[in-house]
């Protein structure tokens, strides 16, 4: 990287790391727009995970058509989505997914990008990271998303591919040579003091706003008789997920005060376990190669399974790229390099 920074909107050329954290990586697409909107061009794109197919469809040129099609989905689009096997490698296969993505980027070779792209996963074999840099783009992103135990791996000779986040959920080291005057990470995985939601850190006009589409269900006639036939839908589909959960089972049976607790079923489990796992990487991942500027999304902010809740995400990574930026494009004195600028969101008094 250059060492003659001055740190001003003339420095036009960035290297992004795009982090893991399921839904909340649709933060990415706010911060790729907000960055194209300031005319800052990416020229290096690493990613893990749902930060590696955001990535890799922002390289391939298609985020319009993508970012379109999250927004429309509401949660019943997503169920759809789910395609349940009972392979004992994962509960979900991720075709129906990855049809989709292929009717937008085909058979494009990641070496073919106009971007350099780099995504990151994780072979249960050998235990250690394997970096795409080349090959099918589709096929490096299905292995980075392939969170174990919840979506089936890739298989590739004897490699056995999960999801990157497992080693390296901010992959912030592929940048490094970029040519770039600064790098941006974004880590969706963030340790916040106290959990923070959603509506807490949008903007008031946008926090009273439905943070979902399926919410608006609720202005409807009879809402409170369809608000409850969604919940035992989800309550369902998480016991399907849960590979067949304990209903019947008397696992959730309990006295008052186990009732009251968080209902935990073993997806929730196996994904709150891996955001805390991941969230201690990254912050060891950004100790050992501090980004320029570094963006930080709270863990709290939602589910990561909450894929229904595209629009206000993209709001939220869009509004932190606002105030990182402006904070990047106010330092003007020689040396600003030398220290990085973190953005933290903190949730207003309300």
């Amino acid at each position: 990287m250059n060492d003659d920074r001055r740190g001003d909107a003339g420095e036009k050329r960035v290297a992004l790391v795009l982090g893991s954290g399921g839904a909340r990586g649709y933060a990415h697409i706010g911060v790729i727009e907000e960055l194209e909107r300031r005319g800052y061009q990416v020229v290096a794109v690493s990613g893990c995970s749902m930060g590696a197919l955001v990535g890799g469809v922002f390289a391939a040129g298609q985020l319009a058509a993508y970012r379109d099609w999250v927004c429309r989905l509401d949660y019943f689009d997503v169920l759809r989505l789910v395609d349940i096997t009972w392979s004992p490698m994962g509960a979900m296969k991720a075709s129906k997914v990855m049809a989709k993505l292929e009717s937008m980027v085909g058979g494009t070779r990641i070496e073919d990008l106009a971007i350099p792209v780099t995504t990151v996963a994780t072979d249960l074999t050998r235990q250690r990271e394997v970096w795409f840099q080349s090959g099918s783009l589709l096929e490096a992103i299905r292995a980075s998303i392939a969170v174990p135990g919840v979506i089936t791996p890739v298989h590739r000779g004897e490699q056995v591919l999960v999801d990157g986040g497992l080693l390296n959920p901010l992959p912030i080291t592929p940048t490094v040579a970029a040519h770039a005057d600064f790098v941006l990470a974004v880590n969706v995985t963030a340790h916040s003091p106290r959990p923070i939601s959603l509506e807490e850190l949008l903007p008031q006009t946008q926090g009273s706003a439905p943070a979902s589409r399926d919410v608006q269900a609720d202005d409807a006639p009879g809402s409170l008789q369809l608000t409850g036939w969604m919940d035992d839908v989800r309550d369902a589909t998480r016991r399907l997920i849960d590979g067949l959960g304990s209903a019947g089972s008397g696992e959730e049976e309990g006295d008052g005060q186990t009732r009251g607790t968080r209902a935990w079923g073993r997806l929730d489990m196996i994904l709150a376990s891996f955001d805390i796992t991941q969230a201690s990487l990254a912050k060891y991942k950004v100790a050992g190669h501090p980004p320029d500027v570094l963006i930080e999304v709270p863990k709290t902010v939602c589910g990561a399974y909450e894929f229904h809740r595209a629009e206000a995400l993209i709001t939220l990574g869009r509004q932190l790229a606002v105030e990182a930026l402006d904070r990047f494009e106010g330092r003007h004195h020689p040396g600003w390099g030398s220290r990085s600028i973190v953005v933290e969101p903190e949730a207003p008094e309300r």
